[in-house]
């Protein structure tokens, strides 16, 4: 590019769910800026998490209703048959790409349709505190170094890959490779019963392969109630997944001619039976994409667990570079992520002292039906020593729930006993994940829980019996 710029206004690196809407608002302060993406604009929410994910949860939606047509007095072909039912897993593909690829080339798009934003397509790695040497992604083009005056790191992070015995063995597969499969699993094996694992234990089982899920744990999604665990596990045993807990020790091997060729240590004792699988996925945590960057030249050093550090306003140690979403370490959701920018865009532009601890922890597990999670669990609530009240309502009672086909799952809030104000919920059921909102508005506006205990919701819904259930606390014993 003739006469390109080497100095900016500002460097963003790393086209997440942050980097990209800061880019506009400082544009649109008057900055000129750089915009660096390695990869595939849009980050993991974009490429290989939420889009495509829930993308492919829709399609195993469809296909788990279809299986239960007569249960609702739908006659499909075969005779209502369920395992007539069949999963075209290319066309499932074709669907998750065409919806993922209006997002990527949406937020390529308005980067590059901007007059004053410069996108550098390459590896990005800081030369000093405030000049980053490009690596261009295209091959033949030169290496360039350009500087700005404010630096914002947005980078992401990736699946996490341990050392587990024989791993080296056999081919494995992470939450971005599995997305790329166009046929169906025999069986599938997942490490790690949380969050990850999951979503993609049912996705695969009500598309139709078999499904077994080993957990080091002695119980799924450990940061949940034991009870919001327990339910989970039991609605996806219904479906007929196979769970494999307090694995002491896991380890691969490659069997040799057989439909499932790999071999799974789930305790790494002596004559234990081995599971056999024809693919494996890794969900066992993320690693930040920090390792690459030479941060050690602009004077920051990673944690022990490769984050880099930032205050409450998401400023590294080194002052005019601001670290968001993933690679912090303050949160691993897209909405976090969208947060950290609104944070560093209101300290930055409007003057307004927004802090990551005003933020309320909220997050999804999105199996059917889903769980959404706000506040402190009942765990938590519990180690304060604080007064406290519960309420809570299984599914079972809950009218659009049942009317629905769809009431497995329980309603759970926490308040406290003295103010009033609500310390947080679980809501694992048919809409659980937009029907928590009612509650974390309240807690947001810091008013008492009566405020929505009072309120009256349209019927018939599945919030409507949150205040129902607010007006029937106990205390927490």
């Amino acid at each position: 590019m003739p006469n390109q710029p080497t100095h900016f206004d500002s460097i963003l690196i790393g086209a997440g769910q942050a980097a990209p809407s800061l880019a506009s608002r400082l544009t649109a302060a008057g900055e000129k800026i750089a915009f660096i993406e390695r990869d595939l604009f849009g980050g993991t929410c974009v490429n290989t998490g939420c889009i495509p994910t829930k993308t492919l949860v829709a399609s195993a939606y469809a296909a788990q209703m279809a299986r239960r047509a007569a249960e609702y007095g739908v006659q499909l072909p075969g005779h209502g048959d369920p395992s007539l039912v069949s999963v075209d897993m290319k066309a499932v593909k074709a669907r998750k790409e065409s919806v993922l690829m209006k997002s990527r080339t949406g937020v390529e798009g308005s980067l590059r349709n901007d007059k004053n934003i410069t996108v550098f397509h390459g590896q990005a790695r800081f030369l000093s505190p405030h000049e980053i040497q490009i690596t261009p992604t295209e091959s033949g083009q030169p290496t360039i170094s350009i500087s700005a005056d404010k630096i914002f790191l947005n980078v992401g992070a990736r699946a996490r890959i341990p050392n587990f015995e024989g791993i080296d063995q056999v081919p494995y597969l992470t939450n971005s490779t599995l997305l790329e499969l166009d046929a169906l699993p025999d069986h599938l094996v997942v490490i790690g019963g949380s969050y990850i694992g999951l979503e993609f234990a049912q996705i695969f089982r009500r598309f139709g392969s078999k499904v077994t899920v080993v957990e080091m744990g002695p119980r799924l999604v450990k940061h949940e109630d034991e009870d919001v665990s327990a339910a989970i596990q039991e609605i996806l045993e219904k479906e007929g997944i196979a769970f494999r807990l307090n694995a002491e020790c896991i380890a691969f091997e490659k069997v040799e001619d057989r439909a499932d060729p790999i071999g799974v240590h789930v305790n790494c004792t002596e004559g234990e039976p081995k599971l056999h699988g024809s693919h494996v996925l890794l969900a066992v945590g993320r690693t930040p994409n920090t390792d690459d960057l030479a941060l050690e030249k602009a004077g920051i050093t990673l944690d022990k667990d490769g984050f880099i550090p930032t205050d409450d306003q998401l400023r590294t140690p080194v002052p005019h570079i601001w670290a968001m979403g993933d690679c912090n370490g303050k949160g691993a959701f897209t909405h976090t992520s969208y947060n950290d920018f609104e944070i560093v865009a209101a300290n930055l532009l409007d003057n307004d002292p927004r802090r990551v601890s005003d933020r309320i922890p909220v997050h999804g597990l999105y199996i059917d039906p889903p769980l959404g999670q706000i506040g402190m669990t009942e765990t938590e609530v519990r180690k304060t020593g604080k007064p406290a009240l519960i309420g809570t309502r299984p599914m079972t009672k809950v009218g659009r729930a049942v009317e629905r086909g769809e009431s497995q799952g329980f309603m759970k809030i926490l308040v406290d006993a003295e103010s009033k104000k609500i310390l947080g919920a679980s809501i694992l059921g048919a809409s659980g994940d937009e029907a928590v909102h009612c509650l974390l508005d309240i807690m947001y506006a810091g008013a008492p829980y009566t405020t929505i205990q009072r309120a009256v919701h349209i019927h018939p819904t599945v919030s409507e019996l949150i205040p129902t259930v607010l007006g029937s606390l106990k205390p927490l014993e």
